[in-house]
C-alpha cells in the first residue's frame, strides 16, 4: 500500500491526500514532526521536506507537484481533459500551491504591520481566482477537479481563521467565498487532515501571533478589520 509521510500542518500534504481521497487510492499516512526529524526519514527524503510518498514499489516521491502528477499518471485521472486543458489546469494549480507559504508567513505575521503586506500580496492570487470563477460550484463546473484540490489548503486554512479569529481573509471575494463553502460543505477538507487538525493549527498560528491578538480581542476584529492594503510551513 502507498505510504504518505507528513506532518500535521502541512498544506502540500493536504493538497496529496486530496488526489488520494478524490481517486479513492488506499494509502496510510504517518506524522513526524519537523523539529525533530527522525534519521529514517533524513534519510530517504532528498530535500528533508514532507511530503513523501513510498509507492507499492518502494520507490520513494517528493515535491508535491511530482506526486500528484504520478498519481494522475498512476492512477485513473478525475477527469479527462484535453493537452491544452490539462496544461491549464497545472497552471491554476500552481497558481494555489505557490502561494500556499505565502499563507503559512501571513498567518505567523507577529504584528499588524507585517500582517498586512503580507496579506496584500497573498490576495493577489484570490483576486486573480475571483475574476477566474463563473459562479459555478467549484473552480471548473459543479464537479472537484485537480484544480479545486490545490487550493483547497488555502481556503481551507482561511476557513479556519475565520471560524477561530473571526477574520476573514477572503472579503472581497465573493466568487471565493462561495467556491470555499461548496469546498468545505463537499466534507473533503475534514478528509484530508488529521483529527486534532484545527487543535495543531490553532497551537501553531493562533498563539503568540497578530491573529491571536484579533481573536483575543486586543487587536481589530472582523467587524471593524484593519484594510490590507517565515514560517516553519512545509514545502
Amino acid at each position: 500500500m502507498i505510504k504518505l509521510i507528513s506532518f500535521k500542518n502541512c498544506p502540500f500534504v493536504q493538497r496529496v491526500m486530496g488526489a488520494l481521497i478524490t481517486k479513492n487510492v488506499p494509502f496510510e499516512i504517518e506524522y513526524i514532526e519537523l523539529s525533530n526529524k527522525p534519521q529514517w526519514f533524513l534519510d530517504i527524503s532528498p530535500n528533508g521536506q514532507v511530503p513523501v510518498l513510498i509507492t507499492e514499489t518502494n520507490k520513494v516521491l517528493f515535491e508535491s507537484d511530482a506526486i500528484v502528477e504520478y498519481l494522475d499518471d498512476k492512477y485513473a485521472p478525475i477527469e479527462n481533459v484535453s493537452p491544452e486543458q490539462k496544461a491549464l489546469d497545472r497552471a491554476w494549480s500552481y497558481q494555489a500551491s505557490k502561494h500556499y507559504m505565502a499563507q503559512c508567513g501571513t498567518m505567523a505575521s507577529k504584528d499588524k504591520q507585517t500582517f498586512d503586506t503580507r496579506l496584500e500580496n497573498l490576495q493577489k492570487s484570490f483576486a486573480k481566482a475571483e475574476q477566474q470563477l463563473n459562479g459555478s460550484q467549484f473552480f471548473k463546473g459543479d464537479y472537484i477537479s485537480n484544480v479545486d484540490i490545490a487550493w483547497l489548503p488555502l481556503l481551507h486554512r482561511a476557513a479556519v481563521i475565520k471560524q477561530q479569529a473571526g477574520f476573514d481573509m477572503l472579503t472581497g471575494f465573493p466568487k471565493v467565498q462561495n467556491w470555499q463553502a461548496a469546498l468545505i460543505g463537499s466534507g473533503l477538507a475534514e478528509k484530508t487532515v488529521p483529527q486534532d487538525f484545527v487543535a495543531v493549527f490553532s497551537h501553531f498560528y493562533l498563539s503568540n501571533t497578530y491573529l491571536a491578538a484579533v481573536m483575543n480581542g486586543t487587536e481589530c476584529n472582523n467587524s471593524n478589520r484593519c484594510t490590507p492594503e517565515t514560517s516553519s510551513c512545509c514545502q
